[in-house]
This record gives structure tokens, sequence and C-alpha cells, in this order.
């Protein structure tokens, strides 16, 4: 397939694939951003429509639902069709949801504002991974560590925007973010040209190659599955506990730390915003590391630390002070983030030949998993409290110990080379 030599950094000036890999992780940076204002300024619509903690919850779930339903059947599509003109749509789709939220009087407009924002999010995150996939070559762990850095640093940087372009300019502030939009409309079109160059040529690739490879159905399916059904159903729960315990607890700080904050030491949105900016911006340098740490320890090491090395700080952060809560932030966004991206290229790899629908599906999952995680916690934050909420989902790291019965790397390598 041409152009798609393996990325290094040592090779990004002559391979116009690495281009696209920027490209697709700038597009991530814009989407990410975009979406991760809304939970951002919950208190925000809370103050200014009188919602309740689960109303506030329901608007999580629209956003994050939506993506969760549609990805894995947008990927699952298009592993056996791809199509490039997803990318620039699904832009599309969020440049609406934004002009929604700047407009919207009441809760069924905030709704409705969340879930176009959903779609948009959903349409773009299996292509764009695709892409970063085919752009990668052999450097799949470098390629998706690039890839997802772009979606983190979006989500790293919207606690800025809140505290300082929506906050003093109020709910009208997010007609600005539709130049967001419209730039990641412009560059997803850029890169769909490529992809669909890309594309155009799978089918004389499979023309040419030697009809050996489909002397028998059986044979064909060795090579999609060279691991068992057991196998790959028991290594997938743990991945999926695994999402569960990172997104859940996610859920509860970008939603609704910020309430804690301002409840327990009496300081404003701007200084709670502070707060899940270390968090995000530490996550964007984690899941960069992730990669090329996971290449060194095993994908199956970092899994594990991403998750279980955080209880420590996710613990005692509800009891730590004002002045402690960002280097402790700081820590739990840098190790949690380190292991999503790794946790996408092992699944890939236990189901080879299905990247877009792995993308699909772990992408959505992470995004169905928070917005019913928020929609849980408010509804018990309004019961309970806030502080109780806070410091329940304190424990949910703590689940990350069951990444240690993960299948080992040499055991999916040994399955690629069967598979390839």
């Amino acid at each position: 397939m041409p152009q798609t030599s393996a990325v290094t950094p040592t090779s990004a000036a002559a391979n116009p694939a690495y281009a696209m890999l920027l490209g697709v992780s700038a597009a991530h940076l814009l989407n990410d951003a975009m979406q991760s204002v809304v939970p951002a300024v919950f208190p925000l619509f809370r103050e200014s429509m009188n919602l309740s903690f689960a109303e506030i919850g329901w608007v999580a779930f629209a956003l994050n639902v939506t993506a969760s339903i549609l990805q894995p059947f947008i990927g699952a599509y298009t592993d056996r069709r791809p199509l490039p003109i997803l990318l620039p749509m699904g832009m599309a789709f969020t440049l609406l949801g934004m002009i929604g939220l700047a407009l919207a009087p009441s809760l069924a407009w905030l709704l409705l504002s969340a879930v176009l924002i959903g779609v948009g999010s959903s349409v773009l995150h299996p292509e764009s991974s695709r892409v970063a996939h085919l752009a990668a070559g052999k450097s799949k762990g470098f390629a998706q560590s690039v890839f997802q850095v772009g979606g983190n640093t979006g989500q790293a940087i919207a606690p800025l925007l809140v505290a300082f372009v929506v906050t003093p300019l109020g709910q009208k502030s997010f007609l600005w973010f539709t130049i967001l939009a419209v730039i990641g409309i412009v560059v997803q079109t850029y890169i769909s040209r490529w992809y669909a160059k890309q594309t155009a040529e799978r089918p004389r690739v499979r023309k040419a190659a030697p009809a050996a490879a489909s002397d028998s159905a059986l044979a064909s399916a060795a090579q999609e599955r060279p691991f068992g059904k057991g196998f790959v159903a028991f290594a997938l729960g743990i991945l999926i506990l695994m999402l569960f315990s990172k997104f859940v607890y996610l859920a509860g700080m970008t939603g609704y730390y910020s309430f804690y904050y301002m409840e327990r030491y009496g300081l404003s949105l701007e200084r709670a915003q502070i707060c899940l900016f270390a968090l995000q911006f530490a996550g964007m340098a984690g899941t960069f590391a992730g990669g090329p740490l996971a290449d060194r320890f095993g994908r199956k090491k970092i899994i594990w630390f991403s998750i279980f090395g955080t209880a420590p700080f996710s613990l005692l952060l509800p009891f730590a002070g004002p002045g402690w809560a960002v280097p402790i932030c700081l820590a739990i966004g840098f190790i949690l983030m380190s292991g999503f991206s790794v946790i996408i290229v092992y699944a890939q790899e236990l189901l080879p030949g299905h990247v877009g629908t792995v993308a699909g599906l772990f992408f959505g999952l992470s995004f169905g998993l928070g917005g019913l995680g928020s929609v849980v916690l408010g509804k018990l934050m309004d019961t309970v409290g806030v502080a109780s909420m806070i410091q329940v989902c304190a424990l949910l790291p703590l689940l990350g110990v069951f990444a240690l019965f993960l299948p080992k790397d040499s055991t999916l390598m040994r399955g690629a080379r069967a598979a390839a």
C-alpha cells in the first residue's frame, strides 16, 4: 500500500503519511476540545437554567451515549467499506451542536445539542483512527499515541476555554467555537482526499495477490481468528472493566469535581477549572508516553499501571487541600491517561483485521460508560451529596488490579504472526 512506511520521528519530514497522522491528531484535538467544554460548563447551565444534578447527568448521557451507540456500527461498516467523507461530516455535526449550545433556551435544546456533538464524535473517531493506523506502518503504538494525544490535548484546554472564554462571555460564547469546527472541516476534507487515494489502491493490491490465500474457507477463518472465542471474550472482558474504571472515574471528575471543589473550599469555578486543566494536561503527556512505555515494558504492564497506579492519588484527592489538588490531579492525569491508546492497540492485536470495529467499540464504550456514569452519579449526588460520591469514585481505580489477568504480550504476538 503506498505511503504507509513506518512512522517514526526520524522519518517525519520525508513521510507524507506522517502529515496525515498529525492532521487527524489535530482534528482529534479540535473535536475533543469542543466536546469536553460541555461537561466543563455544567455549573453555568445548572445556575442559568435551574437544573438538578440528575438533569445535568442526562445532558452528559445524551452526549456520550450517542457516540457510544453509533461508533461500533460505523467502525464495523467501514472495515468493509471505508468512507472518507465521514471525516469532514463529523465536524459538521459538531458545528451544529456548538450553535445549538449557544442558542439553547431550555434543557430540551441542551439535550439536542449534546446529541449532535455526540454524533459528530461518533462519526469522527473510527475513520480518523483508521487513518492513523493506515499511516502508521509498523509503528502502531506510536501512531495511536500521536492520534490520541491530540484528543487529550483538546480535553486539557477545554477547562481553560471555559475559564477564560465561556465564563466571562456567557452562553453565547459558544458561537466562537464554531471557528474551531470550521477549521476542523477544512483539515478533515484535506485528509479525506489522501485517505480516498489510499483506499482506492486496496482492490488493485488484492487482485494482484496470489490466489493461494483463499485455498479454503477454513484457512481464511484461521487467519481472521488466530485466538479462540473464549480467549478473546476473557481478554475483552478485562479490557472493558478497565474502561469502566477509567471513564466512570473521569466522568465524576470532569462533570462533578468542580462542584465538590467549590463547595468544600469555597473557591470560584475558575479555580476549580485549573484543577481539571491540570488533570487533562497531564493526561496529554501520559497518553503520548504510554505507547513508547508499552513498547519498552510491555502493554499488559502499562495497562495495569495506568489504572491501579492511579488509586493512591485518587484516594488522596478528596481529602487534600486546594494547594495539593493541582499536583495530585497532575499525577492522576498522567498515570490514568497513559493506558488508553495501549488498550486500543492491545485489542487490535487481539482482533487483527478489525481495526475500525475495535476503534469504534472502544471509543464508543469510553463515551457510553462516561455517559451512564454521569447519569448514575448525578442521581446519587442529588440523594447523598457531592462529597460522598466523589469519595466513592476515588475507589474505582482499584479495579485496575484485574489487569494482571490479561494474557501476556508474547501470546498476542504469536497470534499476530499467525494472522499475518
